[in-house]
Formats: C-alpha cells, sequence, structure tokens
C-alpha cells in the first residue's frame, strides 16, 4: 500500500509520500513514489504515484523518454497544467491496456497520481490522475490531495489546512499525516519524502528523505503523540465530573431472611 499527500497554499505547494511497496510479505521493498521533472525557470512538476508498481515505473519512463526525445506533447512543450494532467492520464490508461493485454494472471494493474507543479506565469496547481485517466484538482476548500491509504492521514489535514497555512507548517502538518498513518497501517512506510516548492520559484523544490530513526522525524512524531495527551487532558470535562458523589446506601435484610 502507499500513502501520498500534496497540499497548495498560497504560499506554494507541498509534496510528501512513503516509499515502501509490499506485494506480499516475501515481497517488501522500498521505492521513491515521488518524481520531479524541472526547466529551471520555466517550469516545475512533481509527479507521486501509486498502485501497481509495474505500471507507475511505466509511466514515469515513458514521461522521460518522451522529454528527452523531444515527442510532441511532453512536460517540456505543454502549455497549461491541464495539457499535462491529460498527457500523464493518457499513458497511463495506455501502459495499463497494453499490460492487461499480456496478462494471463487477472492482476490489478490500476495506478492513481497527483500531478503538481507550475508553468512560468500561471499559477501552481495540483492534480489527482485516476486509473481511467480523467482527474480533478484541489479546491479552496479543500487545498489537499491524497492517494493510496487516505483515510488515517486525513483527519489533521482537514483540521489545519488553509489557504493561509504556511509552507513549513504545511510541510509539517503532511509529516505527521504520513507519521499518523504508519503508525496505523503496516503496508505503509519510511523512507518518507518531502518537497517544499515555494511559488514562483520554477525550480526543484527543497527535497527531505527521512528514514525511521532520522532525529528530526522522530522528535516531530514524539511532539505530535504528547501534543494529543494534553489536548485529551484538557478537553471540557463532564458536568459530575470532580463532585462528591453520594453514598449509596445498600438495604441489608433481617438476619432470618439470610438464613432462611
Amino acid at each position: 500500500m502507499t500513502y501520498c499527500v500534496a497540499i497548495k497554499t498560497g504560499s506554494g505547494l507541498i509534496f510528501a509520500s512513503d516509499s515502501l511497496t509490499n506485494a506480499g510479505i516475501d515481497h517488501v521493498s522500498t521505492y521513491s513514489k515521488m518524481h520531479t521533472f524541472v526547466q529551471p525557470g520555466e517550469r516545475m512538476f512533481v509527479l507521486l504515484a501509486a498502485g501497481n508498481l509495474a505500471t507507475t515505473q511505466s509511466v514515469v519512463k515513458h514521461m522521460r523518454d518522451d522529454c528527452q526525445q523531444g515527442k510532441m506533447p511532453c512536460l517540456s512543450s505543454v502549455q497549461t497544467m491541464s495539457e499535462a494532467v491529460d498527457y500523464v492520464g493518457t499513458i497511463s490508461a495506455e501502459v495499463q491496456r497494453t499490460q492487461l493485454t499480456r496478462d494471463t494472471a487477472n492482476t490489478n494493474f490500476e495506478a492513481t497520481f497527483i500531478l503538481g507543479g507550475q508553468i512560468a506565469g500561471q499559477a501552481p496547481e495540483i492534480y489527482m490522475i485516476y486509473p481511467q485517466g480523467n482527474h480533478i484538482h484541489e479546491s479552496s476548500t479543500h487545498p489537499f490531495l491524497q492517494i493510496g491509504e487516505a483515510k488515517y492521514g486525513k483527519p489533521i489535514l482537514d483540521r489545519v489546512i488553509r489557504n493561509d497555512t504556511s509552507l513549513e507548517q504545511a510541510a509539517r502538518c503532511a509529516l505527521v499525516s504520513i507519521n499518523s498513518t504508519i503508525r496505523s497501517n503496516l503496508t505503509v512506510g519510511p523512507p518518507v519524502e518531502l518537497l517544499i516548492y515555494s511559488a514562483n520559484a520554477l525550480d526543484g523544490g527543497r527535497h527531505l528523505v527521512f528514514e525511521e530513526d532520522d532525529p528530526y522525524y522522530h522528535a516531530l512524531g514524539d511532539a505530535w503523540n504528547e501534543g494529543l495527551r494534553q489536548a485529551l487532558n484538557n478537553l471540557p470535562p463532564f458536568d459530575w465530573e470532580g463532585q462528591l458523589q453520594p453514598l449509596q446506601v445498600v438495604a441489608i435484610g433481617s438476619s432470618n431472611q439470610m438464613q432462611g
């Protein structure tokens, strides 16, 4: 399983992903699920991938080959983020169809992606691309997108992320979201990748990788756990808490009743 999240704020974009792949208890490994495509000063894209590993790797290779060979369209030639998303969705659907024609074991080749980034002169955007190739984008009231095992990390995002959230705060929120998912689901695991992109920078952003024993990542998880315990302790008490309860008198039958 996988967990990836992308966040859009007024200051830029945040991308975070785990790196664990699981094809059964005997086939556990780590692969990066975050892929960057950058033309400094012109455009930058980040692709987060979840689903069948063969599909996601084929899609990424196809995209890189198209750029290197100057094919049209490619991420170097698209004029808008919407065109870029359509391009990725088309490749994904084609790869899945090709793999299905060779399959004899009813394998699930579906993959889901998040594509985010910015083209010079345009605003940063993030999109989710479904296995069928169609897509949705973030909204002002829901400025983040998730793929993979999303349910455990969603509550913190719902409560914290707003358009005016700072990039650093959003980045910490993304890490806590992944940390919470890892604690609740063994199929999601480190290393955790984080990319912080400032709007209009048109560069590769600040890319960080956290192993499980990374001091900062460990301190962040401990601080979040302690904060949750303190918040629980500070919740309003029930009306009856702290009040002296009246003594309960239990009637006991006569000695004859007890003997008989």
